[in-house]
């Protein structure tokens, strides 16, 4: 997928204010638009246009390309970090007055699923509650386990007094409960956008997602992880210590287990009612031919266990 650079498109420096970037669209839209333009290339130019104009004019939109985005040039392959969108605050309502449909795949792999915009037509009035804010938050796995405090920085995009857009950062403190799950919303009353007039503030709803962990993966309360076992445990059968987030357990293997063998410590996953399990994914990893005792182990093996792994391929 290609980076697109909405401001070279659209001839505009990256800090361009917000009227300058109506100006310039304005411009462009007039020389592109297909029902008067004589350029060859005026309905693909005119789409592109659309598309910028669509990102650049909402501060929200546009914070988080520009975040995004800084190191990137027009054409480079692109393809978004995990959790790239943490951290910022956008108002829902989805695309703001533009029919997305029609836009590129990497305006969609951005913009399309996350619901930012929808404040285009805001207008305030006297006593009015106020709007709504979102934000992705990414906190620890064991946080679903334990519950914690969490000290939050949130970014939500303003414009100065010259009409150039600024970030403002704020600093919350926030209970993670025990138990959530990934997607998850925790509310926190009034901490939206203030209101007007008498109005109250809106509310701010955090979308909770774990950071990557090195050994689990999360599915709703249940966790899935590859646990390496020797030879001799999947062949003979063992009980081998296993680790969940809530400490370490014992787990029996069944004599004759191979990699991909899998078992399940029921109740072991993240808190709830019921609680979650962990499904455990046997890798049976073999030991190093490093020393001489153990490339002579691995010679008796081979010629008292005639063992032919691929017996089942026909070869």
């Amino acid at each position: 997928m290609e980076y697109k650079d909405y401001y070279q498109i659209m001839g505009l420096q990256r800090d361009a204010s917000q009227d300058e970037i109506k100006r310039a669209y304005r411009k462009l839209a007039r020389k592109y638009h297909p029902d008067v333009s004589k350029e060859s290339n005026a309905e693909e130019r005119f789409k592109e246009v659309g598309e910028a104009y669509e990102v650049l004019k909402d501060p929200e939109k546009r914070a988080a390309y520009d975040h995004l985005g800084a190191n990137y040039q027009a054409g480079q392959e692109f393809h978004p970090p995990p959790n790239w969108d943490s951290g910022f605050e956008f108002r829902g309502g989805g695309f703001t007055g533009a029919d997305g449909g029609g836009f590129s795949d990497f305006f969609e792999e951005l913009f399309g699923q996350q619901g930012f915009g929808g404040h285009a037509g805001y207008r305030p009035q006297y006593s009015a509650r106020g709007q709504d804010h979102h934000a992705k938050v990414v906190v620890d796995l064991e946080d679903a386990f334990q519950g914690a405090t969490r000290s939050i920085s949130l970014q939500a995009p303003g414009l100065d007094k010259h009409g150039h857009m600024q970030l403002i950062n704020r600093t919350l403190n926030v209970k993670i409960p025990r138990g959530i799950k990934e997607g998850q919303m925790i509310r926190l009353a009034g901490q939206g956008m203030p209101g007007t007039g008498q109005g109250a503030g809106g509310d701010l709803y955090l979308e909770i997602h774990f950071k990557p962990h090195p050994f689990y993966r999360a599915e709703g309360r249940d966790l899935h992880m590859q646990l390496p076992v020797a030879p001799w445990e999947a062949a003979l059968g063992a009980t081998v210590q296993a680790p969940t987030p809530a400490g370490k357990v014992d787990l029996k293997i069944p004599a004759g287990s191979n990699s991909g063998s899998k078992l399940r410590l029921k109740g072991r996953g993240i808190p709830g009612k019921p609680a979650g399990d962990v499904y455990v994914t046997l890798s049976v990893v073999a030991p190093p031919a490093n020393s001489e005792q153990a490339k002579a182990i691995y010679k008796e093996m081979a010629s008292k266990l005639a063992f032919n792994p691929r017996a089942g391929m026909g070869v």
